[in-house]
């Protein structure tokens, strides 16, 4: 009963803890987003990056053993680009994504060529879009960081509840 009650109890909790600052309105003149969005909307776009996220988690989480995975790191780092599209410093999960990978046997040169293409897709199509005027995206560092609000409750969530199955799997 544990083993599929505390997994619930984890998203519940992220789900709580993502809400939080939209309660009390932590995300309004912060500071950190563009005079372009309002707080709260920039907010909600972390939502979407969680979506994302958790997309490309179950890319990564069904690759067999033995297999090859270059169209997964393909695939993982063209979401990841689109998502960096909303929250620019999510393109930095590559790196857990890779560790994973070489955990699992599953890394090769050509999942890092592979992941390199799927961001330098995304990057090219931003290069020509802003060319064309049709959205203007900046980087920076500090733009809508209360977006990561939202993305670490889920993957913290999704952590947990894994190691907790485990755990329970093994007793």
């Amino acid at each position: 009963m544990l083993y599929h009650l505390l997994p619930v109890v984890f998203w519940l909790l992220a789900v709580g803890g993502s809400c939080v600052p939209v309660i009390i309105g932590l995300t309004g003149e912060a500071g950190l987003t563009s005079n372009s969005d309002s707080g709260l909307t920039s907010y909600y776009y972390g939502y979407l990056v969680a979506v994302l996220v958790m997309t490309c988690i179950g890319i990564i989480g069904r690759i067999k053993r033995h297999t090859n995975s270059v169209e997964e790191c393909f695939l993982v780092a063209l979401l990841l680009g689109i998502a960096s599209y909303w929250l620019p410093t999510v393109l930095f999960l590559i790196i857990p994504v890779w560790g994973y990978l070489i955990y699992r046997n599953l890394f090769s040169f050509r999942s890092f060529l592979a992941t390199l293409i799927g961001v330098a897709t995304v990057a090219i199509w931003v290069l020509v879009l802003n060319y064309f005027s049709i959205f203007n995206f900046q980087f920076s560092l500090a733009y809508n960081l209360w977006a990561w609000i939202p993305v670490g409750s889920v993957l913290t969530a999704w952590l947990a509840s894994t190691i907790a199955r485990q755990i329970l799997r093994v007793r």
